[in-house]
């Protein structure tokens, strides 16, 4: 057994230094099979995955789930810093203390005598240590920096939201929605030339501009596209009870009376 599987001590409440002991204990040799076989690779997703789940407890404003998923992801982080800490890289103190570092150098407004009274003014600040101590040199560099790995429309908007900031960007919602206008219009002629290289660079420019009009009308575009998904499955399914009622098999039925169901469901 060991040494700290023989030390565990079952408490009525745990901290955050016993998920620590806890996460060193399944990966010893004794401990979880499957938990000593992980790599950063291997649960990758589940930190992902981890991650949307806190997201759907903060949507359904549901405290006791949020409390819940959090714990999911705090253990990940733990998991993955113990997997370093095994790698001989880094520990979790070494986690902590690299985010404690840049929340002190980055809010000079608090732990210095910058002055920073406005929100407007401390993302200000904060934008510019960044660069700095990133070594940002150019403004490409900046928005290169937006992770390639978020959901493509989060970083589509993060990327955007950045460029306005170096002053590039329409007046008002009118020139976004123009540009979206023109984008399609080459998807369509895009999709009669039947290039299929054209076809996919046209519709990644449709998203884009489309996710511009989202941050003049102030809609997270990940947000608003789930909640299009949502409604559409809402109705489908009435539609398929309208259909079931009426005798009509949609998969033998034409688009034509199918799309009147559609409209009949959205109609009411």
């Amino acid at each position: 057994m060991s040494t700290a599987k023989s030390q565990f001590e079952f408490k009525e409440n745990y901290n955050f230094q016993d998920l620590v002991d806890i996460m060193k204990i399944l990966r010893e040799p004794g401990g979880c099979p499957w938990d000593a076989e992980q790599t950063h690779e291997s649960i990758r997703r589940n930190f992902i995955e981890e991650t949307y789940e806190v997201i759907e407890a903060i949507d359904k404003n549901d405290s006791e789930l949020l409390r819940e998923e959090l714990g999911d992801v705090l253990m990940q982080v733990v998991f993955h810093a113990q997997i370093s800490q095994e790698e001989g890289t880094f520990d979790i103190d070494a986690v902590c203390d690299e985010v404690c570092k840049k929340l002190i150098i980055r809010h000079p407004h608090v732990f210095s005598d910058v002055i920073a009274d406005t929100s407007d003014k401390v993302l200000e600040n904060w934008d510019a240590i960044k660069m700095q101590t990133k070594e940002q040199k150019t403004q490409a560099e900046v928005l290169d920096s937006v992770s390639h790995s978020l959901p493509a429309l989060i970083r589509a908007h993060k990327v955007q939201h950045k460029a306005r900031k170096f002053g590039f960007d329409w007046d008002d919602v009118g020139g976004a929605i123009d540009k979206l206008s023109e984008e399609i219009d080459e998807l369509r002629n895009a999709i009669k030339s039947g290039s299929e290289e054209e076809k996919f660079e046209e519709f990644g420019d449709v998203l884009f501009s489309a996710v511009n009009v989202s941050r003049f009308i102030d809609v997270e575009p990940e947000h608003a596209l789930s909640s299009s998904c949502d409604k559409f499955i809402a109705r489908f399914s009435k539609v398929e009870a309208l259909a079931k009622e009426r005798g009509i098999d949609m998969q033998t039925a034409s688009l034509e009376e199918l799309d009147a169901l559609w409209d009949e469901i959205k109609m009411a």
